[in-house]
């Protein structure tokens, strides 16, 4: 267990109705470029081309999308997906939302953002749907929105509740894992299958590809299994460990060495995060990370930080190079934290809870600025203690 007990309330909250499942940083900037793209594509060609608005729009806008509802039961909590904006310089989220799309009875329980703009994946209670980008006329720049895609999932209709979705860093290949344990992988867009293991695991609870693409882990509450993407093949299975119950999984590299796997457990005494090694797939570590149970994972995409939210509605960044707490916001939410995702830049981390509640935290490197400030301290602290000594012997006056 970390020996930190720093924490940070500089993180802003904003509640938006609707319990929240999942949440995903937009890119925004693909997104843009498509959406112009298709507006040149319906321009007159005997026109002459203009510069328009979104020809002069930032591309530091930042938005994020949530997921999540109330269910099928007639309890006036609607299902919904909620797209918001970031304000980097005053760490805040948009009050309300710039976007809301109602699902009617259809819970999106869980999504998935493509990292190319092509849109999001949610998993209904029966199959997956796909949501478009689109820029609702007479709406300010800032505002984007969400629609149904035309563009049916024939592959994952009616079959059951999803449990996982995951793209890679490409956008070129989707991941999708069951409930009843069934584990798919198909080309994107084309939907061609690549994998189609009916009995991957009892119940797949979470997917990750390794940052090549090479490898895809998926997790079961007490196997994780790495499977070749090529050639679909099954390359080493890891076991947990005698109170071991794996929750969350995330490839990741630590600075510049050889990339990582973490499985985030929950155990007995509280949260650990494993560290596996993807060349021999053997453990390196374990290390109790929280005193409660895991309930939302992720790691950033430079490697450096964790971040672990907790069932009591706790949020903790972790360093991953000492696997302490770097910074920790208590009762960050009133309900258990159901999502964790770091901008793309690794600045910030959004965290959603099932409180109905959106949090954006930016993180302090305290490598680069905090440091020298304890180092200052420690020295000018042992100063101190010398000169008290020196004066009791009369050393010095």
């Amino acid at each position: 267990m970390t020996n930190s007990n720093s924490s940070d309330t500089s993180s802003d909250l904003q509640k938006y109705g609707v319990p929240f499942y999942g949440a995903g940083w937009v890119p925004y900037d693909h997104i843009r470029s498509k959406l112009a793209s298709q507006e040149k594509n319906e321009e007159n060609e005997d026109k002459e081309p203009t510069q328009s608005k979104d020809d002069e729009i930032s591309t530091s806008q930042n938005y994020v999308v949530f997921s999540g509802g109330g269910g099928e039961g007639r309890s006036g909590i609607p299902n919904a997906i909620v797209v918001s904006h970031v304000d980097f310089a005053s760490n805040s989220l948009s009050e309300q939302p710039v976007f809301k799309l109602g699902t009617d009875s259809d819970l999106p329980y869980r999504m998935t953002v493509h990292p190319r703009g092509d849109g999001i994946i949610c998993a209904l209670q029966q199959s997956c749907r796909l949501f478009e980008w689109e820029e609702p006329q007479d709406n300010e720049v800032q505002n984007l929105g969400v629609k149904v895609s035309e563009k049916v999932l024939t592959q994952l209709e009616d079959v059951g509740q999803q449990l996982a979705l995951r793209f890679n860093s490409e956008g070129s290949i989707l991941a999708v894992g069951g409930e009843d344990g069934s584990l798919r992988v198909f080309k994107w867009p084309s939907m061609e299958i690549i994998l189609n293991e009916a009995q991957a695991h009892s119940s797949v609870k979470d997917l990750d590809f390794s940052c090549d693409g090479k490898f895809l882990v998926s997790l079961g509450s007490g196997l994780c299994r790495i499977w070749d993407v090529e050639s679909s093949k099954v390359v080493a299975s890891l076991a947990k460990g005698n109170d071991e119950v794996f929750a969350f999984c995330r490839f990741s590299k630590i600075n510049d060495k050889d990339p990582v796997l973490y499985i985030a457990a929950v155990t007995d005494h509280g949260g650990n995060v494993l560290t596996w090694n993807t060349t021999t797939w053997k453990r390196m570590r374990s290390n109790r990370v929280v005193r409660e149970a895991i309930s939302a994972f992720n790691v950033s995409a430079d490697g450096k930080f964790l971040a672990v939210g907790t069932v009591g509605g706790d949020i903790f960044i972790i360093n991953s190079s000492n696997m302490r707490a770097q910074m920790m916001v208590k009762k960050a939410h009133l309900g258990l934290v159901t999502a964790l995702t770091f901008s793309h830049d690794s600045r910030a981390l959004i965290s959603a809870s099932l409180d109905s509640s959106a949090r954006v935290t930016l993180i302090k490197d305290k490598t680069k600025t905090g440091g020298m400030s304890w180092m200052i301290i420690f020295i000018v602290l042992l100063l101190a203690i010398a000169v008290y000594f020196m004066k009791e012997k009369g050393i010095i006056p």
